[in-house]
């Protein structure tokens, strides 16, 4: 952690580009000043544009201790003794500079140059013999005689801005060399406001503290965003430590309390200090939110103020905020969570009722690490069961399912009422079902409120959980007559309608009723705001994978933005469950190199946790790595996807199937590819998914197979919708060897977006071209396919390889050279294709004679060479 590293210098091209325009004799300008806020990079940026000039630049720097001495800065250039007479001094300074034959002169720091110095700068651009290159910080006074050399035009005045998020994200990268994780990103842009030393020491500081780690190749930080350096904290404190004593103290109650209503603010300093600190550029007002907040310009200011305060001071400053809060009760779910964090560190005693719906705000908007803080303190303070479930409920978030088992199972149900019971047996069930994984506990636990609970509004919330179950165990009809049940009652409590609408929706979605689950997700909109984050989640994933399943892309990446606003390294699941959903509208338009860095980030993000409800994150991995053709990185993510629908998330089972279909044919086992997607289409026909039953279909038409073509047809037509339509089209044109029909659904797909079936219906179009002898309909066809198939990422599919490099293999002579290329022995192939080896030995003898190879290795490098991808890395 306390490795040294090496941090890139940033180029600016168009910066760079100008100020050395002013240095290569452009009329009327003699040099450039630059403008920034400190740690911005102008320095650097300044002397790598002197770098170029033939005779270098001789640089000074202004500082504050030589501020008070006449022509200090040029000291070590001038002739020694130096007159006494100002006016002497100064042409004895200007003589000696010409008579150095300085190109550039370099200032740094201009605003710190004392009067003397300013003026010899002033006369050395008039008279045009010398360069110069100036910086100075934005927002301090500089000399008149400097002002007015780029208002009168002798230099040009360059502002030079913070680095770009992108920029940043860059910057850390390189310096790291690896992934920078997204959200990570996002909370040190926001600590650092994309000033590159900010960047640097807020990175080093991470580093130093250990909070930022690397995790399967991705740089995550998991702690505070603004760690300040051993180098940073000294060079901020420097500079508070000059403010006057009413602008440290305001800076030191918003360290405590950040952010903080500006209205509790103003209760504690007067109006004129908060302007000054403004001005400075310390502090800056948001309102975004409808209430204005104070918040530090760079919150690694916040963090080396909280790290010099004491104990006692810390405490003191927070209860004066305290007091002023009283004035103005929190409103919104972020403010008593403010308040109760305060309460807690300042050694405030709270209301226990106070603290647990605090902690249920933190849940609600997924900031489980403070959850869970503050609900032991609730429990410390005779919390009781909602203490306790609230607990129970957070440690699930974290997949500690058998520390929330142990709380839950230590209360008796039969001493519950019916509002307790309810509340005890939903947080139980959820740990069970998708955490522990043990579906028939669940069960028990549902079957016990359904025997117990009668109360009407309650019991609306149990039908509502069971229709959730329903669905994950894959009875979507009885899911669907549940979710109506409770919906059909305008008195059904929000979470009541969450859990209903997820268990309709999904149920609607998986059998291909996209009005249904646009109806249904249109009720769950009007409760979004009243439940907690996980149900959040499930019912925007209903209505993504609704929409998707439709072929309704523009529509699923409205819906799949953030979940919730992201504040905090705590609420890194949240932008998991956000990376789902994004990662799930990405796969389905064939984006295939976003959606994996995207779904590798959220998986580095859940190592370790062994919660089940981020199966989706692993099940579009999956799909998306089998398309990149990288099979090894499939395979163990397959393995457990194998796993958990073998213990109980039956739902997930022909998805998974369907999964383990793409995984053969990316290994060329072709003819198992197609029986693998057909049994996927059994299962999901079983259980009425008869959206997956068409996607399973449609994958094996996409494989070569001609037999279950009638069926999609079928089924396609039933579903309808715009992907489905064009799926019955592909299916037409393939059953009558149709090229032209299968060239026009490629461009059908592509024109709604769904370039993966785009892409292996041109290529196989191409072959049916060919076939036909229309040489140049081939042509065109392969290039669509080549040209589709790179817009996503680089696909690899058995369509597309084969029309990629044409070999003149049967289906079968092309699959075991595909399993040769992959390493298997004849015996291998054999077991897999379920013939015998002498049989394998025959596919070889001719495919042998047919590329004029004579052993394994030259036919691996073929195949190879014909698509089959490494890994990334």
């Amino acid at each position: 952690m306390g490795e040294s590293r090496i941090w890139p210098v940033m180029r600016r091209g168009t910066e760079l580009a100008a100020i050395q325009a002013t240095l290569t004799g452009r009329a009327g300008t003699c040099g450039a000043l630059l403008l920034g806020d400190a740690g911005v990079g102008k320095t650097t940026l300044a002397r790598m544009a002197t770098q170029p000039q033939r005779t270098g630049a001789v640089w000074v720097a202004g500082t504050e201790s030589a501020r008070e001495v006449p022509l200090g800065v040029f000291a070590h250039l001038l002739d020694n003794p130096m007159p006494v007479d100002p006016v002497a001094m100064l042409a004895n300074a200007f003589h000696a500079v010409r008579r150095g034959k300085l190109a550039v002169i370099g200032i740094d720091d201009v605003h710190l140059v004392d009067h003397l110095s300013a003026t010899l700068v002033h006369q050395l651009a008039v008279e045009g013999s010398v360069r110069i290159v100036a910086t100075a910080r934005t927002g301090e006074p500089i000399p008149d005689t400097i002002t007015a050399l780029w208002k009168d035009g002798y230099l040009a005045r360059l502002d030079v801005t913070p680095f770009t998020k992108g920029e940043a994200v860059e910057l850390v990268e390189t310096a790291l060399g690896g992934r920078f994780e997204q959200l990570s990103a996002d909370l040190m842009w926001e600590a650092s406001s994309g000033n590159a030393l900010f960047v640097r020491h807020l990175v080093e500081g991470a580093l130093e503290a250990g909070t930022l780690r690397q995790v399967n190749d991705v740089w995550q930080l998991r702690g505070e965003a603004a760690c300040a350096s051993t180098q940073l904290a000294p060079l901020i404190s420097s500079r508070l430590d000059r403010l006057p004593d009413a602008e440290r103290r305001a800076l030191h109650l918003l360290a405590v309390s950040e952010p903080v209503m500006l209205a509790v603010m103003s209760e504690l300093v007067d109006t004129h200090t908060l302007e000054r600190i403004e001005r400075r550029g310390l502090i800056r007002i948001i309102d975004d939110t409808g209430t204005a907040d104070v918040h530090f310009t760079h919150s690694v200011i916040g963090e080396v103020i909280r790290q010099d305060l004491g104990q006692v001071a810390s405490r003191r400053l927070r209860a004066e905020v305290l007091t002023a809060m009283d004035l103005h009760p929190p409103q919104a779910p972020a403010q008593r969570l403010r308040r109760a964090q305060l309460a807690l560190h300042a050694d405030i005693k709270v209301d226990t009722e106070f603290l647990s719906c605090a902690a249920e705000d933190a849940i609600a908007l997924m900031n489980i690490h403070l959850a869970e803080r503050l609900a032991r303190a609730a429990i410390g303070q005779g919390g009781g069961l909602v203490a306790s479930e609230l607990l129970a409920r957070t440690l699930l978030w974290q997949g500690r399912a058998s520390e929330s088992e142990e709380i839950l199972a230590s209360f008796d149900p039969d001493t519950l009422s019916e509002f307790d019971l309810a509340r005890w047996g939903m947080a139980r069930i959820a740990n069970l079902q998708w955490s522990i994984g043990d579906s028939k506990a669940a069960a028990e636990i549902l079957a016990m409120l359904q025997q117990r609970v009668s109360h009407r509004r309650v019991r609306l919330v149990v039908d509502g959980l069971a229709a959730a179950l329903a669905v994950l165990d894959n009875r979507l009809e009885e899911a669907a007559a549940l979710a109506d049940q409770v919906l059909a009652d305008d008195t059904a409590p929000p979470i009541a309608v969450g859990w209903a609408v997820f268990g309709g929706a999904m149920a609607a979605a998986l059998q291909g009723r996209t009005t249904d689950a646009a109806r249904l997700a249109a009720r769950g909109h009007a409760i979004y705001d009243k439940i907690d984050g996980l149900l959040r989640f499930l019912l925007a994933l209903g209505e993504v994978r609704a929409l998707t399943l439709a072929g309704d892309f523009a529509a699923a990446q409205a819906r799949s933005g953030d979940i919730v606003r992201i504040t905090s390294p705590s609420q890194f699941r949240a932008r998991a469950m956000a990376n789902v959903l994004a990662g799930t509208v990405e796969l389905g338009r064939g984006q295939l190199r976003a959606a994996m860095g995207r779904l590798e980030e959220t998986l580095a993000t859940l190592t370790g946790e062994t919660a089940a409800w981020n199966v989706p994150a692993r099940l579009l991995l999956v799909q998306c790595y089998c398309g990149l053709g990288y099979v090894q990185l499939a395979a163990p993510l397959l393995a457990e996807l194998h796993d958990i629908v073998g213990r109980g998330a039956t739902m997930f089972e022909p998805p998974v199937r369907l999964a383990a279909a793409w995984f053969a044919a990316a290994e060329g086992y072709l003819s198992g590819a197609i029986a693998t997607a057909l049994r996927a289409a059994d299962l999901a026909a079983e259980s009425g998914q008869r959206a997956i039953e068409l996607m399973a279909l449609h994958a094996a038409a996409r494989f070569g197979d001609k037999a279950c073509l009638p069926r999609v047809v079928e089924v396609a037509s039933a579903i309808g919708g715009p992907l489905a339509e064009v799926d019955a089209a592909h299916a037409i044109g393939l059953m009558n060897s149709d090229g032209a029909a299968v060239f026009s659904a490629s461009q059908e797909f592509e024109r709604i977006g769904a370039l993966l079936s785009a892409a292996d219906a041109a290529a196989q179009a191409a072959a049916l071209f060919d076939a036909a002898g229309r040489r140049r309909n081939s042509l065109e066809a392969a290039a669509a396919a080549d040209r589709l198939g790179k817009a996503c990422g680089g696909l690899k599919t058995p369509a597309l390889c084969a029309t990629s490099q044409p070999l003149p293999l049967s289906p079968r002579e092309r699959e075991v050279a595909q399993l040769v290329a992959r390493g298997l022995t004849n015996k291998e192939i054999a077991a897999r294709l379920v013939v015998s080896t002498r049989t394998v030995e025959g596919h070889l003898y001719r495919i042998y004679v047919k590329l004029n190879v004579t052993d394994r290795d030259d036919l691996g490098r073929i195949i190879r060479g014909e698509g089959n991808g490494d890994a990334p890395g």
